[in-house]
């Protein structure tokens, strides 16, 4: 754990800094608020202590320009005159603790303890958020920056969208993004892979189903639609979706309810169909395996996410991006990849695209040099 002190007393930075490095922290010092700014605005620190009342930039405004910031470390203001306004100002500004000098060791250790265990849940919410909503689009191509424009234009409207892609590409990212900048946000996001599902058993995945209402139907059954009422169903791979089941979404679409397999009661529900696929709807019309009139509901806005090959110059903020995630998520070390080896990576051909890169750089990461080299990319690639 780092620590961060902002005090200009040289006494209680140095017998702080003492302390606390005795007890295993990794300790950084400043001696006013402009050096102590500058310090944690440069580097990530998980516990700040900050003393109030110093020369020039004092603690207050310091706290102030770092909330201001966006920093997220746990700050901890210090004043030796037991002024409880100031406290109560610093706590509603942002500061996580306040406490009075001297300095009480026991009073101490427990403060970094908790605020210890607030980053720690900090950083989970942070991983858990990325996996339920989707992590940011990573890419400065022209393709990606057309579709986060796309984005911010249609996620706060009701309009239904298909997203077109290759597997491995990023359409589910797209839905997740729609939704999350949506005024459903707050509602339920339901996923369903019309590919994985058997076409005997979509309608029942879909729409739900009554006890009894065929063999294994030993309780009543909400469908991804009832389950998504307020919110977003996502409907991917819809291409592989069978024509009976294309005509119940259309009447959805359509009507806004629904019934359940083996009943005739309409139940109303409010969702919006974000859907994708892999396939050329079009084609399926002409071939017949697709409703033409279900295209025209689902096509009001059409996104095309570009294939990895088709935005190759995104593959270094991407790599830099999974050595992120998989040390974070998956505690795999944070390796640099040499110039040759980005180089190399980006001359491949990706035909399983963003999933393939992200699985080859944490195989590289695995069984790679302590740097990344073209000869591991030779090797294990």
């Amino acid at each position: 754990m780092k620590i961060l002190i902002i005090d200009d007393e040289r006494a209680i930075r140095g017998s702080l800094s003492e302390i606390l490095s005795d007890e295993g922290y990794e300790v950084a010092c400043a001696e006013d608020g402009a050096t102590g700014l500058e310090k944690a605005l440069g580097e990530h620190f998980d516990i700040i202590f900050c003393d109030i009342k110093m020369p020039g930039m004092d603690g207050v405004e310091v706290l102030g320009r770092l909330t201001g910031e966006g920093i997220d470390s746990s700050i901890v203001m210090m004043s030796g005159h037991g002024d409880i306004d100031t406290a109560v100002e610093c706590i509603k500004k942002g500061a996580y603790d306040f406490i009075q000098k001297p300095l009480d060791l026991n009073r101490l250790l427990i403060t970094i303890k908790n605020a210890n265990e607030k980053s720690t849940l900090i950083g989970q919410n942070r991983i858990l958020k990325k996996k339920v909503f989707g992590a940011e689009m990573i890419g400065q191509s022209e393709g990606i920056c057309q579709i986060r424009q796309m984005i911010q234009k249609v996620a706060p409207t009701p309009a239904r969208v298909l997203i077109y892609g290759p597997n491995g590409s990023g359409k589910e990212l797209v839905a997740r993004q729609l939704h999350a900048l949506s005024d459903r946000s707050k509602m339920p996001y339901i996923e369903v892979n019309c590919a994985a599902i058997p076409s005997e058993l979509i309608e029942s995945e879909l729409f739900g189903h009554e006890k009894g209402s065929f063999t294994s139907a030993i309780k009543q059954h909400k469908g991804k639609f009832e389950q998504a009422d307020g919110g977003t169903l996502f409907l991917d791979e819809i291409g592989d979706m069978s024509l009976s089941a294309q005509a119940k979404v259309l009447r959805v679409l359509q009507e806004n309810k629904l019934s359940r397999v083996g009943s005739d009661v309409d139940i109303k529900v409010n969702v919006r169909v974000i859907a994708a696929t892999n396939k050329n709807l079009r084609d399926e019309i002409e071939a017949g395996r697709f409703r033409e009139d279900l295209y025209h509901r689902l096509s009001v806005i059409v996104i095309n996410v570009p294939s990895l090959d088709e935005r190759k110059s995104d593959i270094p903020l991407l790599i830099d991006y999974f050595v992120e995630q998989l040390g974070a998520e998956a505690a795999l070390p944070r390796k640099t990849f040499s110039a040759a080896a980005v180089k190399a990576l980006q001359e491949r051909s990706w035909k399983g695209n963003i999933r393939e890169l992200r699985n080859v750089v944490e195989r590289l990461l695995i069984l790679g040099g302590s740097e990344i080299s073209l000869e591991d990319v030779k090797t294990y690639c």
